[in-house]
């Protein structure tokens, strides 16, 4: 069995979720059946498994235009161009709106069937037109047209299933298959270095607040700086927070984060996305774990923190529900959310919530140790790569099949 699979993001090129489950999930598929990636990019592994075939967007866009919408003209550009030398292949599976009309039009013109990943769906996050502009219509057109036509729909968890009936009540739930993210639990562990603490400034002997993410209205991460005048006094915040979606969010952002600091000058802001040998020495040293996304349809960081055993306190929406175990591994913390956009109606009441719920395991070093341990125990029964791969090739196997079948 040969699998095409189409993204945008692929190692070295990783900013987030979509992206680490990509490059896990092909690792693993990889030592069971042949794959070939085809990825936004200059990346080239030819000849290997995985394959590798990297696609640049046509100059004549990237060169020619200005407007929000480029993006998504660059995206349908390398879905077109990735599609033309498909060899040998049995099931094209698809990650992320991005590469959606790749698959749709493989699967047409080399006749073999269609999966696609659901890592967020575009009716549930309004806020990409500030990033994308009226490309956000031709955004959600891929998405749809794809996802109404693939053999199979792979739902990253059960909340994410519910969400693409209710958005996309065309697709059959039959064709809805939910397969968790994963984790590598031999890369994430505890450690006890703390070298990438000190390169950033942040005081191992003093019990921190650490958030991981990029800057974007779905991660949540200002109403996360809003509630830090709420947190204990003298509270050490480290925002490992970075690849703005706008300049309009990352101004917002450098604002709001000014701001706090006057009142707690333990705010320290990594204006980057770090890598992972350091972020694993973030987690392994916060006190808590806070992921405050609006729209998560699974959450990964909340994974790697879990690994790393750190106490976690997220937003209980979408897949979250399914990875935090309240009072277990950590607090949920519910909110309103306006039902076009997801943002919260009471912005102010969800920050203190999720200060009350921080201060909490800020409180108890006991808790801490205890949310911790039963997070990396929780990671090791339910989120191994190798179990999600296998889930991933029997899906492919059983439309193989029924292609076979059908003749």
């Amino acid at each position: 069995m040969r699998v095409a699979l189409f993204t945008r993001e692929f190692p070295p090129y990783i900013y987030g979720g979509a992206g680490v489950h990509v490059d896990y999930l092909t690792r693993e598929l990889a030592r069971k059946i042949e794959v070939e990636v085809h990825t936004f990019g200059d990346q080239h592994q030819l000849g290997g498994n995985p394959e590798v075939i990297g696609h640049q967007p046509w100059s004549e866009i990237v060169e020619g235009t200005t407007e929000k919408f480029k993006g998504a003209l660059e995206a349908l550009s390398v879905n077109l161009t990735s599609i033309k030398n498909l060899r040998n292949v049995s099931v094209v599976h698809t990650h992320t709106w991005y590469a959606s009309m790749a698959g749709f039009l493989a699967k047409k013109l080399y006749n073999v069937p269609l999966v696609l990943t659901t890592h967020s769906l575009e009716p549930l996050r309004a806020w990409k037109a500030e990033q994308l502009g009226s490309g956000y219509a031709m955004s959600s057109w891929m998405e749809k047209t794809a996802i109404e036509d693939a053999d199979a729909v792979v739902a990253v968890s059960n909340e994410t299933k519910a969400d693409i009936m209710r958005a996309y009540p065309n697709v059959d739930p039959k064709r809805i298959h939910v397969i968790y993210n994963g984790i590598d639990l031999k890369e994430y562990q505890k450690t006890s270095e703390t070298s990438a603490l000190q390169a950033f400034g942040v005081d191992p002997n003093v019990p921190y607040v650490l958030f991981v993410g990029r800057i974007t209205r779905q991660k949540g991460v200002t109403h996360l700086v809003d509630a830090i005048q709420y947190f204990r006094p003298g509270t050490q915040v480290v925002l490992c927070a970075g690849a703005p979606d706008t300049p309009e969010i990352a101004a917002e952002m450098r604002a709001k984060v000014e701001a706090v600091q006057k009142i707690n000058p333990r705010v320290i802001w990594i204006e980057k996305m770090v890598s992972k040998p350091e972020v694993i020495q973030l987690y392994s040293h916060a006190a808590v774990f806070c992921c405050p996304s609006v729209y998560e349809p699974f959450g990964i960081i909340n994974l790697e923190a879990m690994a790393c055993r750190t106490a976690v306190v997220a937003s209980a929406t979408g897949g979250i529900k399914e990875v935090v175990v309240e009072g277990e591994t950590g607090f949920q913390v519910p909110f309103a959310a306006d039902p076009v956009t997801n943002m919260p109606l009471q912005p102010e009441k969800f920050a203190r919530d999720l200060a009350e719920k921080v201060n909490a395991v800020l409180a108890d070093p006991g808790m801490q140790k205890r949310f911790g341990e039963a997070g990396r125990k929780r990671v090791e029964e339910t989120f191994s790569w190798e179990a999600i791969a296998d889930q991933t090739i029997a899906l492919y196997r059983t439309l193989e099949k029924k292609q076979r079948a059908a003749g």
